[in-house]
């Protein structure tokens, strides 16, 4: 069975959320608070994608994201978030989440924003080459799912290694933003193309010697990015 860790305080949303689920073939593990979704994720290692509301009783959402990609880059994150409140769209990607869905959402959109995220992790097991990737300063492994630079490991998310592979796939070519989300969203997916613009953003901090100048993932103006040297 899949799972699915859903973290709401307000019974009657969480409760809508695990129905829908359960009858899509997930298995929701259920927690009402921070510190019991990080409980819960301690419990079930195997929990693929998980669902973070904002605002919660304890510590925040985004405050539980942080804390769960500073051991876990492999799991997929979905902050729910307010129609109203713009920053925390992007806040809760800067933090390491993977996509966000505002309240309201039908169950067919939640589920199909799962459904993407969880292929995207490798909850549906695929073989991929087991090559590996050299440009400049980076060694892409394709087997492991890994990132170097000069030699040194690069925490990535799933989201940010699917970026990376799109990029060294095709070097000094320009991608436009629908590119690469249809490449790494899938053409299935509802959001917004500025779910890019922020996991570009968050990949510079982690790849680039001076992510206000980048050197190696660079703006085409009105268009996208190119991945060059």
């Amino acid at each position: 069975m899949k799972k699915v860790l859903v973290l709401e305080d307000e019974a009657n949303i969480r409760s809508f959320v695990v129905i829908n689920l359960r009858r899509s073939g997930y298995e929701p593990i259920e927690a009402d608070c921070g510190e019991m979704a990080l409980e819960q994720l301690r419990r079930h290692p195997d929990i693929r994608v998980a669902l973070l509301d904002v605002m919660l009783p304890d510590i925040d959402g985004f405050e539980v994201c942080r804390r769960i990609r500073a051991s876990n880059a492999k799991i997929g994150i979905i902050m729910l978030t307010a129609k109203s409140q713009e920053m925390d769209k992007v806040t809760g990607l800067m933090t390491g989440a993977d996509d966000y869905v505002t309240k309201p959402f039908s169950p067919a959109e939640l589920t199909a924003r799962i459904d993407a995220l969880y292929r995207r992790m490798g909850g549906d097991v695929e073989m991929e080459d087991t090559g590996e990737i050299r440009q400049g300063p980076f060694r892409l492994n394709t087997r492991n799912r890994t990132l170097e630079k000069n030699g040194e490991r690069v925490r990535l998310t799933q989201i940010e290694y699917s970026i990376m592979k799109y990029f060294m796939d095709n070097p000094g070519k320009a991608l436009s933003r629908e590119d690469i989300l249809n490449e790494v969203w899938g053409r299935d997916y509802f959001g917004e193309l500025k779910i890019v613009d922020v996991n570009i953003r968050r990949l510079r901090i982690k790849i680039e010697d001076d992510p206000t100048m980048p050197t190696y993932i660079t703006t085409v103006w009105g268009f996208g990015y190119k991945w060059g040297f």
